[in-house]
């Protein structure tokens, strides 16, 4: 991926360059943070800046670069509320070469896990991500993340360095799975999803629910998302699997059609007094499942 100045990528508006990169901005996003869910809410903050300063922001040279600096902010900004300490750590003043990585190498590098990646310093972990991950050049490394050349070589070879010796360390965690009363509970709203008993499923909804179709609409009240089950009922490319993201309960889609494919995108429920107060239904940003850790 290049961040070419000419920017055929400026499209028309700033709408068709939000269109395009999402999918890019996001793997940045979730890489930075350690989780394809908060990895989509920092998105959707950096968004919102990038179409509340462009206007006044003048000519872009360089648009695509740009987005990227602004997710990273709002990805450092995100850290920092979250450990309530600085996140970023200065780069060090080091001359010392960052060979680019082979392509095996880089490979094996892209692929590690977003806990893998939450390991590094985040000075580390952001240049491995720009150059690795999304290819950028050493130059456009150093715009996005504004370290100078010998700091952004210094932390993409110490970040290479660990990322590998960390990703050839067992995974010690318990291994995770959902306790018997969110199984019943999702089970029985996948097993009504899955039969097209959508009326049932209505009856699972509070009055207030509210539903987040990322990418795409919100809808708030019982009536507007019961108007949302009527969609899924139009179409047949998805089967329903009760499971966890990220250790999460989650509702895995899979593809009929391709029984052998992992899930397309996944849904995440939230409930009060047994009934379903929020949705988030991710149908319309398939690029969430990149790099996420699900669980059937």
């Amino acid at each position: 991926m290049k961040l070419a100045p000419d920017a055929s990528a400026v499209a028309t508006s700033i709408d068709g360059l939000l269109v395009e990169m999402r999918p890019k901005l996001h793997r940045y996003c979730a890489r930075m943070v350690g989780s394809v869910i908060d990895g989509e809410d920092v998105l959707q903050d950096a968004l919102i800046k990038a179409v509340e300063s462009f206007a006044s922001a003048g000519p872009i040279a360089n648009p695509e670069g740009w987005l990227f600096r602004i997710a990273h902010n709002t990805a450092l900004d995100f850290l920092r509320r979250r450990t309530r300490q600085e996140a970023m750590r200065s780069g060090e003043e080091v001359d010392m070469i960052a060979d680019p990585a082979d392509t095996v190498a880089s490979r094996q590098l892209a692929s590690a896990s977003l806990r893998t990646f939450m390991r590094l310093p985040v000075a580390q972990r952001s240049s491995v991500i720009l150059m690795d991950v999304l290819g950028c050049s050493l130059r456009e490394v150093c715009e996005v993340m504004d370290f100078s050349l010998p700091a952004v070589k210094a932390a993409l070879h110490r970040g290479r360095t660990q990322l590998r010796e960390l990703a050839d360390e067992p995974d010690d965690l318990p291994p995770p799975k959902l306790s018997e009363a969110e199984r019943d509970r999702l089970g029985d709203y996948v097993a009504h999803f899955n039969a097209r008993d959508f009326d049932a499923i209505r009856s699972m909804i509070a009055d207030d629910v509210r539903l987040d179709l990322v990418n795409k609409a919100r809808m708030n009240g019982k009536a507007e998302v019961s108007r949302y089950f009527g969609n899924y009922s139009k179409v047949g490319d998805w089967h329903l699997v009760p499971g966890l993201v990220e250790r999460h309960p989650a509702i895995l889609v899979f593809d009929p059609a391709e029984p052998d494919s992992g899930p397309k995108y996944f849904m995440l429920l939230r409930w009060s007094a047994d009934k379903v107060a929020m949705i988030r239904d991710f149908r319309h940003a398939p690029y969430i499942i990149d790099g996420a850790e699900y669980l059937v």
